[in-house]
This record gives structure tokens, C-alpha cells and sequence, in this order.
């Protein structure tokens, strides 16, 4: 790859040709950091236009629900997911909590998610917590996310296991999983199956927005197949902080309810309220499906990243769908210790073999991070040459024998 510039003060990506092709002239990244940022998506930093939005915001009290920029926004993302009503919190963990407790309305009850999934694994044992519910891990037969086939095998249904079974009350689902999406057609098998059940659906939209950018589906149509969806605005979105559950005004109504119960209700929330709107105008579109395109730029460096690193012999770990490439790093003979090392090394922050893509990073980012792949080329063929010599060796040393 060609060398390419970068404003080091602002992390300009003009240069770099797939920005161009989205119609992006100047993107500028107030922490030059960010630009070289690898780890996650939420580590974007608010535009301009989103601190202008905070300077314009109602500051009244969302406790009493008098803030005009707080309900204006539940009510905007409710509207754009075809739900009825809409809670705004300050994370996606505070989000997810709330919609899964206020769906588990009456014990015993258990939650059936992916194993590895974010609600399984980072949030603290919120489930048993906040909702005194059990959780299912189930670890996906493709692979990749939840099937209704690993839900008819795994899911307890209370009208046929004995009463000493805990009884699968929800189903919880991460879309997208990993940087992978869930189909349409899935979910929407899925969510037929549980009403029958008498099984509710919960859905992890940290990053949903990748989903519906991917041309998968609507927001609408996904939060269609869910009773509780939840929505992340500091992910890939580009807000500084927040998180929304849409669902009817009933579980709403539950979920504001719990939300004071764990000191989260906001005085002053329009302030946030407002950036996270400016952040979805700016990054996706004012409707349910992205117009923006912004996202879709973050999937076409994936797919770059992807193309650098195989076209050098490696392997994937999963397809590369949305902004997440997943490195096989023991097959290319090396470690996360030693990914990461060499990008602070060459200047980029990298979190093992997930590489996270997003809009703010930098064309220097991704040559930086292609030098990487070469360096790591050589140790993987002089690995590959010592198996083959130690295989040569042991077939003519088995011949003297």
C-alpha cells in the first residue's frame, strides 16, 4: 500500500480513498489518539456539531420527566424502531439490565444468551443481581450467533420441565454478535417461536446500528422480532455517553421504575440526550435505516483489513461483516502479546485479534497497521518452514530406520 498523509492534529482521513468514495471530504478527530485506535468503537470522540447540540439543549429535570430534549429524543428512537415508547439511560450495561429485569417479572426465571455474549461475560453478574435470574450460555452450533435451532435445544420451557428445572422466561440475543449479523428471516423465526412459548425476547443492540447499515434490516424491523431492544449511542454511533430500551409504554413505564431504583434516573439528561441525537443525524440518518453513511465506511475498512491480512496467508477467526476483523493469530504462529506490542511499537493501539474499525480512524492507522502484517509475514513462513523441516526429518530418519 501506498504511503499516505494524515493531518496530525486532526486525524484527517481525506487521503484515504475509501472515505472519498463515501462522499466524506474531512472527518477531524479532536484527540489525535482516536485516529489510532484499534480496540473498540467506543472510543470515538463528539463532533463539533455534537457539542454544539449540548449547548442548545433544555436543561430541565428528567426525573420529574419535564426535560423537552430527553422525551423528545425517547420518543424520536421509539418512533424510527416502531415501538411504543422509549427510556433513555446512561449505558448499554445500565440498558440491557433494566430490559432484561423488567421483562423477568416474577421468579424463578432464567435468561438463555450466546455464551460469549457481552450481557454473559462484562456486565458484572447483572442478571443474578438485578434480576435474581439464571443464565443459560449457549454456545452457538454455527458458530457465529443464536439459531432458533440452538433455542429449541437449549430453552426450558415451564409448561414441560419438571419443577426442579429453572424455566427459560427470555431469550437474549446480540445483534450484531461480534461483528456478525443476525438475518432477518432469524430473527424473526425466533420471535415466533418464543410467543408461542410464552417466551419473551430480549435484543443486545449495542451495535445494531452496524446492522441495519449493513443492509440486513431496519431498525423497525428488528426491533419488531424483540419485546425489549436495546440501543447504544457511544458505539460506532459516535455519542460521548448513552444507551436507550425501547418496547411498549408498559415495560417502559417498569423500566423507568427500576431505572430509579438503581440511582439512574438524570437531572439534567437533555445534555446527553441532545449529543447522542446529534451523533445519529451525523453517523446514520434521522430515520431507521442509515442514510449517512458513515458506518458503511467502517465496513469497507474492515473489508480492507481483512483483504491486507489474508492476502499475506491469513485466516480469519469469523466472516468479516460489519467493522469487526477477527485475526487468527495462533495460525499465523503468533500472540496477542506480541499484535500488541508491535502496534504500540508502530504507534496503533490494537486489543489482541479483534480489530474494531470506525469512522475517526486514520489512513496512517491502517498503513501503520498493514507494516504490522508484514512484520508478522516472516515469522509465520519460517514457522511454517521449521514444521515442514521437522516433517522431512522425521520421514527420513522413519526410512534409516
Amino acid at each position: 500500500m501506498a504511503s499516505r498523509t494524515n493531518n496530525s492534529e486532526t486525524g484527517s482521513t481525506s487521503d484515504w480513498p475509501l472515505f472519498r468514495g463515501f462522499g466524506i471530504r474531512r472527518m477531524r478527530v479532536r484527540m489525535t489518539g482516536t485516529a489510532f485506535d484499534f480496540r473498540t468503537d467506543a472510543i470515538t470522540t463528539p463532533s463539533i456539531r455534537q457539542l454544539a447540540a449540548i449547548s442548545r439543549a433544555t436543561l430541565n429535570d428528567d426525573v420529574f420527566s419535564e426535560d423537552r430534549s430527553t422525551a423528545a429524543f425517547e420518543q424520536h428512537i421509539a418512533s424510527i424502531c416502531r415501538a411504543e415508547a422509549g427510556a433513555f439511560v446512561m449505558s448499554g450495561t445500565m440498558a440491557n439490565q433494566l430490559a432484561i429485569a423488567a421483562l423477568c417479572q416474577s421468579p424463578p426465571h432464567a435468561v438463555l444468551a450466546d455464551a460469549s455474549a457481552h450481557i454473559v461475560n462484562f456486565e458484572a453478574g447483572g442478571i443474578a443481581c438485578l434480576a435474581g435470574a439464571m443464565v443459560q450460555p449457549v454456545c452457538p452450533a454455527n458458530g457465529l450467533h443464536l439459531t432458533l435451532d440452538d433455542i429449541r435445544k437449549h430453552a426450558k420451557i415451564e409448561a414441560s420441565v419438571p419443577i426442579e428445572v429453572c424455566p427459560t422466561k427470555v431469550v437474549s440475543l446480540e445483534n450484531t454478535a461480534h461483528g456478525n449479523v443476525i438475518p432477518l428471516a432469524e430473527l424473526r423465526a425466533i420471535k415466533d417461536w418464543a410467543s408461542r412459548k410464552g417466551v419473551l425476547v430480549h435484543i443486545d443492540g449495542a451495535r445494531i446500528w452496524h446492522a441495519a447499515a449493513a443492509g440486513n434490516a431496519s431498525l423497525a424491523d428488528i426491533a419488531d422480532c424483540t419485546d425489549a431492544m436495546t440501543l447504544s449511542f457511544a458505539k460506532g454511533i459516535g455519542a460521548p455517553i448513552g444507551a436507550m430500551i425501547v418496547g411498549s409504554a408498559a415495560l417502559i413505564c417498569q423500566v423507568k421504575r427500576l431505572r430509579q431504583s438503581i440511582g439512574g434516573g438524570v437531572r439534567k439528561a437533555g445534555v446527553l440526550a441532545a449529543a447522542a441525537r446529534e451523533a445519529i443525524l451525523e453517523n446514520f440518518g434521522p430515520g431507521g435505516t442509515d442514510v449517512a453513511g458513515t458506518l458503511r465506511v467502517a465496513h469497507a475498512l474492515a473489508k480492507e483489513v481483512s483483504r491486507m491480512w489474508t492476502e499475506r496467508g491469513g485466516k480469519l477467526l469469523r466472516p468479516t461483516e460489519t467493522n469487526m476483523v477477527w485475526l487468527d493469530l495462533g495460525a499465523a504462529g503468533t500472540s496477542a502479546d506480541v499484535l500488541c506490542k508491535l502496534g504500540v511499537e508502530s504507534g496503533i493501539l490494537l486489543a489482541g485479534p479483534r480489530i474494531v474499525l470506525h469512522h475517526q480512524i486514520s489512513a496512517d492507522a491502517m498503513a501503520s497497521l498493514e507494516h504490522i502484517f508484514d512484520d508478522l509475514k516472516p515469522k509465520r513462513i519460517t514457522k511454517s518452514l521449521a514444521a515442514v523441516l521437522r516433517r522431512v526429518r522425521l520421514a527420513h530418519h522413519a526410512q534409516v530406520l
